[in-house]
């Protein structure tokens, strides 16, 4: 079983810490810039992985934990990670099912690595993953029917309320908290986690525009209806997920020798692209304070 005493003999490092980030891009507008380095949390279980994974880990008890994820899922590393850590099985539902008969990219290796039972599928059959019927399908077919089913992402009602102590820990230090966004899980319990006349900023790194009502559905089924003040800024995806450009990655090295921090370009660049942005635009008032949620570093 999977106690709380369990997780936390991993020493997670909570609340993890905040930093002030001096640059002249955001000072010229009367702005105070903050990182908030959940990337040192645990250097597994990163991020927003340890706040969406541990409630769920804790739920499990014990059972194998199946999980979904595309060839570079951050989410499905860290789920085989957590199965190395403690000692439960783990399965990643991948998709693509061409994926099968070619080499294990880095990231789909380390899954294996660290124990993780991979199933690829084809696009059709990821697409229907949350269809009740195709699920049990599914689980029959890989011989897991008994197991603790995470979705993809990890953003369900235990991820989303993990994911409260967030804003917790930053009532009072900032006016507004952005982070980046794939499934919504993490900012749909940010947002419900902040203190009054704070509001939380969500940079999608996907396209498509669907998030808001992703989020209103996880805060519904997560504390009974909406929670907090968040809007989501769609305009820096850069392409869509795991696509960058020549211009991003320029803004994430040049922030890494400005900070001397280790910028992940897939969500944490974009995030912080569209905070400079933001910025140069006047969005922020003079003498506000923004937090910036560093959910990741760079793998491998």
């Amino acid at each position: 079983m999977t106690s709380p005493d369990a997780l936390a003999a991993l020493h997670p490092r909570l609340p993890s810490p905040v930093q002030e980030a001096h640059d002249e891009r955001f000072a010229r507008r009367g702005v105070r810039l903050l990182l908030k380095r959940d990337d040192l949390i645990h250097p597994d279980l990163i991020g927003n992985k340890w706040r969406k994974l541990a409630p769920n880990l804790t739920a499990a008890h014990g059972r194998t934990l199946l999980t979904f994820g595309g060839a570079y899922s951050n989410h499905l590393r860290a789920t085989a990670a957590a199965g190395r850590l403690l000692g439960v099985g783990t399965v990643g539902v991948v998709r693509g099912q061409e994926l099968a008969d070619r080499p294990l990219n880095p990231s789909l290796a380390r899954c294996v690595a660290d124990g993780m039972r991979l199933h690829f599928v084809d696009r059709s059959t990821y697409r229907r993953k949350t269809d009740p019927d195709s699920l049990a399908a599914l689980l029959r077919t890989i011989g897991a029917e008994d197991a603790y089913v995470v979705p993809e992402g990890g953003s369900n009602s235990p991820a989303v309320r993990g994911c409260r102590a967030l804003g917790e820990e930053l009532r009072g230090q900032a006016d507004v908290v952005a982070i980046a966004c794939g499934t919504g899980g993490t900012l749909a319990g940010l947002a419900a986690g902040l203190g009054p006349g704070q509001r939380a900023l969500g940079i999608p790194v996907l396209r498509g525009g669907f998030l808001t009502a992703d989020i209103r559905h996880l805060q519904e089924a997560a504390f009974g209806g909406p929670r907090g003040d968040w809007h989501l800024d769609d305009r820096f995806h850069f392409g869509g997920y795991a696509r960058t450009t020549p211009e991003l990655d320029s803004f994430a090295t040049d922030f890494e020798d400005r900070h001397g921090l280790p910028v992940e370009r897939l969500y944490v660049a974009k995030m912080l692209y569209g905070l400079m942005a933001l910025a140069e635009e006047g969005a922020f008032a003079r003498g506000s304070t923004v937090a910036a949620v560093v959910t990741g570093r760079p793998f491998p």
